[in-house]
């Protein structure tokens, strides 16, 4: 009897540093794949990955890393909440063809390509297919088409005005400072049930959209805009220029979180257009 208790508890003893070494090892693996992600999220974003000012429903949102570019998604909105990518100068900038649009398996709601059609409202993407495709590849281009990439825009938004802002920050912005990091999203009502019937199916509808624009480094510059969904479309850029604190105000959202707070509130508390020459670009046709 006595040796048949000591043979269970050998082998109960020897399940149990199974057990253990396999939760070492899934813990170091755990802790391995989190620094690397980390890391590769740090790599697309300067100054801290864009998270929330305060937590709510409204603002919690899931981190979904693309080919080039970061998703603030929102299972609440349905919608990112923001995007994020860096643009650097290459030479002979190109894209291939558009890819079709695909559903995103990571969200929580089954949100398809078909979803928008007869809502009267685009597919508009917050990481565009042309600059990611330019500087990322065919890969990330293929991502941009994603429906997480995606919030419901009006046409005179985003064929037009929308549009030529994109344009204008590959064409020229780029060109003239090398590098830029961009994060983009839309605006919602301040009050949610202000907003709560204003839906493409499942998908909440904005009633405005921002970019920042930051040229990192040790003296960064930035613009930001907000563009309301009813526009004509030709409308000067400038028209649209306010501070970074405004877009977080309306969002809730810290976009630059590992900046000092003094750097902070130099950087983000004004709109100084300084060194871009925006004037010089503001009224560009778009190219479409």
């Amino acid at each position: 009897m006595a040796a048949r208790r000591g043979r269970a508890a050998g082998r109960f003893g020897r399940r149990v540093r199974r057990l253990g070494i396999t939760a070492l090892f899934l813990a170091v693996a755990s802790g391995l794949w989190h620094f690397q992600e980390r890391e590769l999220r740090d790599g697309l974003s300067w100054q801290g990955v864009t998270t929330w000012q305060a937590l709510t429903p409204l603002t919690f949102h899931r981190v979904l890393r693309n080919d080039g570019f970061l998703v603030g998604w929102s299972d609440v909105r349905v919608n990112p909440l923001w995007v994020s990518y860096r643009l650097r100068r290459v030479e002979d900038p190109a894209a291939g063809p558009r890819p079709g649009f695909r559903r995103d398996w990571r969200a929580l709601w089954p949100i398809d390509p078909e979803s928008y059609f007869g809502s009267g409202y685009d597919r508009g993407h917050l990481a565009p297919n042309y600059a990611i495709a330019a500087v990322h590849g065919s890969r990330a281009q293929r991502d941009t088409f994603l429906m997480s990439n995606m919030s419901p825009q009006r046409p005179e938004l985003n064929r037009r005005l929308w549009q030529r802002l994109e344009e204008v920050v590959m064409d020229h912005f780029v060109p003239r400072f090398a590098a830029l990091q961009v994060i983009t999203g839309p605006i919602f009502p301040a009050r949610f049930q202000d907003n709560v019937l204003n839906r493409v199916g499942l998908v909440e509808v904005p009633e405005a959209f921002y970019k920042i624009l930051v040229v990192p480094g040790d003296e960064p510059r930035v613009l930001a805009f907000i563009m309301p969904q009813r526009v004509a479309g030709n409308e000067p850029l400038d028209d649209f220029l306010v501070s970074i604190d405004e877009v977080e105000a309306r969002t809730g959202l810290d976009f630059l979180p590992r900046l000092a707070p003094a750097a902070a509130e130099a950087l983000e508390g004004r709109v100084d257009t300084a060194g871009w020459g925006l004037e010089a670009v503001a009224r560009l046709p778009g190219r479409f």
